[in-house]
């Protein structure tokens, strides 16, 4: 399952910081590098989980 949740991870990684660093563009006061940088790396640590959880779903599925 590793492997799977890996390479949704690779997927999912870029899709998730790019959200958070638009989000954080839109905010006038978070424009700096400290809060982009931030928001990618909040994205990095939120994709973990979500990746885990589709590679979960995926594994279950293939399993019927």
């Amino acid at each position: 399952m590793l492997k799977v949740t890996a390479l949704i991870h690779v997927i999912t990684m870029p899709v998730m910081m790019g959200i958070f660093v638009i989000a954080v563009l839109n905010i006038p006061s978070l424009y700096d590098a400290v809060g982009i940088v931030g928001a990618a790396a909040i994205g990095f640590l939120v994709a973990v989980p979500v990746s885990w959880f589709v590679a979960r779903r995926i594994q279950s599925s293939r399993l019927r």
